[in-house]
């Protein structure tokens, strides 16, 4: 599909979304907005901001460590539930979105996520993941070599079942930062009459936001992140490709550390 940069910058059609003209309504939307968002990611965002200050004073964000989904307990049995519920809750925050739009009668179609095409939805899925993981790589080496991001140690699989839930937590953080962050915030904004750039903008910001604990480079670069994918979405109409495209990111940091970690293990 061969875009010009004007529809690029100030993409056209809404998708079948009308905008909600009734204050009482319009009220209620701007309520749930903030609910949602204060549920999903609000608090999270937050949360990111008080530790990067925090870091700050500390010294500085450069020596400092996050540590990626970490033990959640000592003992293995309690790890594993907790590890697990803390992937079905990303599900459940993406379902809260998906469910909110379509009780409010925004079908599946008009908020992206018509059923999966492997052939339209596969393909794009990947070229995303290119286009950002592998940039995303370089700008995190970058930032950590100046100093403006922490040290990320992705969690390790010593355990069998940690493979499984690693690729449950990655796919579980892909659906509800695309479906929440992007569909529902960008839809509900259509519906409130806010504008295509304005919405991205809004959606970007909230994206890299909620990411700063690892650090500028990582607010930054989550930022760049949501504006590629928020105008993929905003274009194209569909979810599911920044749904693979997260997935796939998420399991190769998360799977490919854990399998370098055991292979060095192992060399040692």
């Amino acid at each position: 599909m061969a875009l010009s940069p004007r529809a690029l910058w100030n993409p056209s059609g809404s998708h079948g979304i009308e905008v909600i003209t009734d204050p009482t309504q319009r009220r209620a939307l701007w309520i749930e907005l903030a609910i949602v968002g204060v549920l999903s990611f609000g608090f999270s965002a937050i949360y990111a901001v008080l530790s990067l200050i925090e870091s700050q004073m500390a010294g500085g964000i450069g020596g400092t460590t996050v540590a990626l989904n970490p033990s959640r307990s000592e003992f293995d049995v309690i790890d594993a539930i907790r590890q697990v519920m803390s992937g079905l809750r990303l599900f459940a925050i993406a379902a809260l979105g998906v469910y909110l739009l379509w009780r409010s009668g925004v079908g599946f179609a008009q908020a992206g996520l018509r059923r999966v095409s492997p052939r339209r939805d596969v393909p794009p899925g990947l070229a995303l993941a290119a286009v950002i993981g592998l940039p995303g790589l370089a700008l995190v080496a970058v930032a950590r070599a100046l100093g403006v991001n922490a040290h990320l140690v992705p969690a390790t699989a010593d355990t069998w079942w940690q493979w499984p839930v690693l690729i449950l937590v990655a796919v579980g953080n892909a659906a509800a930062e695309e479906i929440i962050v992007v569909a529902y915030f960008i839809t509900r904004l259509r519906q409130l009459g806010v504008g295509e750039n304005r919405a991205l903008a809004a959606s970007a910001v909230l994206r890299g936001t909620y990411h700063l604990y690892q650090g500028l480079g990582a607010g930054l670069g989550n930022v760049v992140m949501g504006l590629v994918y928020g105008r993929y979405f905003q274009i194209c109409g569909r979810t599911w490709p920044l749904v693979i495209a997260h997935a796939v990111i998420d399991v190769v940091a998360f799977v490919g550390y854990a399998l370098l970690s055991d292979h060095l293990s192992w060399v040692g």
